[in-house]
């Protein structure tokens, strides 16, 4: 595994983004981890984070792009730190928006988005935290192409949770690209957290014991998509 993937899931341990237990997901399901981007909170914590999405990006999509969407609300720290990371990694300006839960009717600003607005001949990278079964895409693909004549290259994700999307086979990645026509990529999936974490002692705690690696198993074993 690369080096700054296993940097990154140390990351999430140390910042208590990613826990092990037993939680309810919005969906529904009873999941043995979660995984909640809320709990960047701190400068350098954030300063990480963009760093980690822009060598992810930058390793997947290149610099070819202008444009990083982030749909609100945790989409909106994530961009912003991002397009500073890649300012600062690449020497490239790339611009930041999100969308606006309530559209804005006064100010120079009004509308639908923060930050800057999608233009025509955009060509623009989607961030988020984690897609569990890409249903949020289905609300903010439409916005961000009706805003303006752009392409979208694709889509990263701090970590691929590797479950059967809405269609109830292929991963939720798998099936945006398919529905899309975008590559969808994450830093981390579940698979390489597992293997990295399993009975392995980590500042003093083992994270993934015998026990979270079972249920683990089993959940996978029903919501988890076919290749993973």
């Amino acid at each position: 595994m690369e080096q700054y993937k296993q940097e990154f899931i140390e990351f999430m341990v140390d910042c208590g983004v990613l826990k092990f237990g037993e939680f309810t997901l919005k969906s529904g399901r009873k999941s043995p981890f979660f995984m909640n981007a809320g709990g960047y909170v701190t400068g350098s914590q954030l300063m990480k984070l963009g760093e980690y999405y822009a060598k992810a990006i930058h390793d997947k999509y290149g610099d070819d792009f202008d444009l990083l969407f982030g749909p609100a609300y945790k989409g909106i720290p994530i961009s912003v730190a991002t397009s500073i990371a890649f300012s600062k990694l690449y020497g490239k300006e790339i611009r930041y928006c999100s969308d606006r839960k309530e559209e804005k009717d006064h100010g120079a600003d009004k509308g639908s988005f923060l930050g800057s607005k999608p233009k025509d001949g955009d060509r623009v990278v989607m961030i988020e935290d984690v897609t569990t079964s890409g249903k949020s895409m289905e609300e903010t693909v439409p916005k961000v192409k009706g805003a303006a004549n752009v392409t979208i290259i694709g889509l990263m994700v701090s970590l691929n949770r590797m479950e059967v999307g809405l269609g109830g086979e292929k991963s939720a990645l798998e099936e945006i690209k398919e529905k899309y026509g975008f590559d969808a990529n994450a830093i981390v999936d579940m698979a390489e957290v597992t293997e990295y974490l399993y009975n392995k002692p980590y500042q003093g705690k083992i994270y993934i014991d015998d026990e979270i690696k079972k249920a683990l198993d089993a959940y996978y074993e029903q919501y988890g998509c076919k290749n993973r």
